[in-house]
């Protein structure tokens, strides 16, 4: 497939027909950014069900980090499904599921670790809060998360939230006991601090001088909760110092840390994990997105000494299916195989790119990330940096009609996260397009 393709004006007649349909069988409790109706996908292509082909910029959000339909992932279904393809692991025994958690544990910036497998980035975070608060059993209550973060809806993971009121509205009262602190959002620090370490340095402070002593003790904290980079808050990287910092501070008050890298995981970044741009090492991890290419497969990693919940306390019937974990342990071996330093170098270039063609735009704020994970963030009015939700959308839905894929995130902005295998041609060619737009947008 050579993309993009654009035969009839999407949507077409027949995407039309399938969101008719959809509208009256399924609840419409999500947001769809435009009207695609995926029919297929290889690599960094989709095509629509009326012939039309895109440059994907989404990944199926942050999950095909090896492309859509990788053979190496597909084989790897097809010989796990010819041997069996479901036996409850947390009842049970399979030495695929073993294989795969000494895989993990290898690769993963926590020595001495071990894995659960869970479904989904909701339930990994679910779990790891069960595991934080259980490890303490049950003498400290409170959690600490931060506002912009995005961990999931379910009720644990939705109370550690804190991305969009949307999320929360309705479903109060919430899981008791979680702090927010501001994200060291740079752009727009909540300390309104003058450079993006003074930012760092007075979320830090935040903590300390204000939670810890006028909130809570520290000694009833059991985790700290943080996206080593916001995902749904925006692409949001943190000052340089700021995770180390946590990381310091959660220590020497014996505070677990919590690093939720179910989207910046898998090389998204351009390391395997994301936390390990600043030499972080969690106590816990939550994994999911892009671990299994788009199967539903997550996974808890933690501490030996931390993972220690008893028997009969936390489990679940499809965490670690035998199909997912066959494709789970081919996206591994694909990104060991240099593309994950491939990512590194071209996310490098993008950013460059974006930089000399739309950095003195008059509606372009912010241009930021690691790896394939830019987020390009829109504004009204540079000097007020007023968010241009309508020009964002407008960005997206007319790249999506000259056959380009993106999403936003946060309060304006553009999420660029295209498949780690994608050819360098399909990655300029789509940025392209997009600075195109918003040229025009902004005019």
């Amino acid at each position: 497939m050579k993309a993009p393709v654009i035969r009839i004006t999407p949507p077409g007649p027949r995407a039309l027909e399938v969101l008719e349909r959809d509208s009256r069988v399924l609840m419409q409790s999500f947001t769809r950014w435009y009207p695609l109706v995926i029919k297929r996908g290889f690599n960094a292509i989709v095509e629509d069900v009326d012939g039309n082909t895109y440059i994907d910029f989404n990944s199926g959000i942050a999950v095909l980090n090896v492309g859509h339909s990788h053979p190496r992932v597909v084989e790897a279904i097809k010989r796990q499904a010819e041997r069996f393809t479901h036996y409850s692991l947390t009842d049970f025994y399979y030495e695929e599921a073993v294989e795969a958690a000494e895989m993990l544990l290898r690769i993963a910036p926590i020595s001495d670790g071990r894995v659960f497998f869970t479904n989904s980035g909701a339930e990994s975070i679910e779990g790891a809060l069960k595991v934080s608060r259980g490890f303490f059993k049950g003498s400290r209550p409170y959690v600490i998360s931060f506002i912009g973060s995005f961990h999931g809806r379910t009720y644990g993971a939705m109370s550690l939230t804190a991305s969009k009121p949307v999320h929360r509205r309705y479903f109060s009262p919430l899981v008791p006991g979680v702090i927010h602190i501001p994200y060291p959002y740079p752009y727009r620090c909540a300390f309104k601090a003058s450079t993006p370490e003074e930012c760092g340095e007075l979320t830090l402070a935040y903590i300390e001088d204000w939670v810890f002593s006028r909130l809570v003790d520290p000694s009833e904290v059991s985790a700290i909760f943080i996206e080593p980079i916001l995902g749904e808050g925006g692409y949001v990287v943190p000052p340089s110092g700021f995770l180390g910092g946590l990381e310091k501070l959660a220590r020497s008050n014996s505070i677990l840390l919590v690093a939720d890298e179910v989207q910046t995981g898998f090389g998204r970044s351009g390391k395997w994990f994301a936390v390990e741009h600043w030499g972080v090492k969690p106590d816990i991890m939550a994994l999911a997105k892009a671990i299994a290419s788009g199967l539903p497969l997550g996974a808890i990693i933690g501490r030996s000494d931390v993972m220690t919940l008893p028997p009969g306390s936390h489990a679940n019937t499809f965490g670690g299916n035998p199909i997912a974990l066959a494709a789970f342990k081919a996206v591994i071996e694909i990104l060991s195989d240099g593309v994950i330093d491939r990512v590194n170098k071209l996310g490098e270039e993008a950013l460059k790119y974006l930089e000399d063609r739309i950095c003195d735009n008059r509606i372009v704020g912010e241009i930021r990330g690691k790896g394939f994970m830019i987020g390009v963030e829109l504004v009204k009015d540079k000097k007020t940096k007023e968010p241009a939700r309508k020009e964002m959308e407008k960005v997206l839905i007319e790249s999506y009609k000259r056959g380009v894929l993106a999403i936003g995130g946060g309060l304006s902005t553009i999420r660029i996260a295209p498949p780690l295998t994608m050819e360098e041609e399909y990655l300029f060619k789509g940025l392209e397009i997009i600075t195109d737009v918003i040229r025009e947008v902004s005019s």
